[in-house]
């Protein structure tokens, strides 16, 4: 593998960090039984036409259609919240 800085060739066994880890001073991962999810779900119903727009604008800028919907939506909410405090 090259080293980025002075691009030459370092043995991987170098790069590995499993023997700098001590895992002795490792403590297990708390147990969070009541921790509940920080999405929901939402279902709605669009025309078909609108959905196809937004999944052919999503797909120009390589974002999932729903992570581009809820983008558009936060900025919706964003502006729509400046607009009520003037």
């Amino acid at each position: 593998m090259k080293n980025k800085l002075n691009n030459k060739y370092v043995p991987l066994e170098s790069l590995k960090s499993t023997k700098r880890l001590d895992l002795s001073k490792a403590t297990p991962a708390p147990d969070m039984p009541n921790l509940k999810t920080s999405t929901v779900t939402v279902n709605l119903r669009m025309p078909v036409s609108m959905v196809n727009a937004l999944k052919m604008q999503a797909n120009r800028q390589d974002v999932p259609y729903q992570s581009y919907m809820k983008m558009l939506i936060a900025e919706a909410l964003k502006i729509r919240k400046r607009v009520l405090q003037k």
